[in-house]
């Protein structure tokens, strides 16, 4: 079992940052990927960011070149770095770890972090 943590949520004018930070209640280096998903009002979750264990990173293509995912091995964290917000980012933002075990995949997600972009 894995637990997440989400923080950094909350409200910010357009243009502006904020990072979000997922803990983990596990070594991260144990975790295959881990990413970033959000789900606004009325649409589906939706992959923002991914990371492998190995480093590699995958962004969807609407937040390129503005957000990027980051992980901290020694703090088993995995950051959101969100830079030239939108008022389209505002969702609530889920913190996903996925581990390959054998022939056995394991999905585990956190409770998510609502922010809002707005002036």
């Amino acid at each position: 079992q894995v637990q997440l943590a989400e923080s950094g949520g909350g409200l910010v004018q357009p243009g502006g940052s904020l990072r979000l930070s997922c803990a983990a209640s596990i070594s991260i280096f144990s975790i295959n990927h881990m990413g970033w998903y959000r789900q606004a009002p009325g649409k589906q979750r939706e992959l923002v960011a991914n990371i492998t264990n190995g480093g590699t990173t995958n962004y969807a293509d609407s937040v390129k070149g503005r957000f990027t995912i980051s992980r901290d091995n020694a703090k088993n964290t995995v950051y959101l770095q969100m830079n030239s917000l939108k008022p389209e980012d505002t969702a609530v933002y889920y913190c996903k770890a996925v581990l390959y075990r054998g022939s056995w995949l394991y999905n585990y997600w956190g409770q998510g972090t609502q922010f809002t972009v707005s002036s």
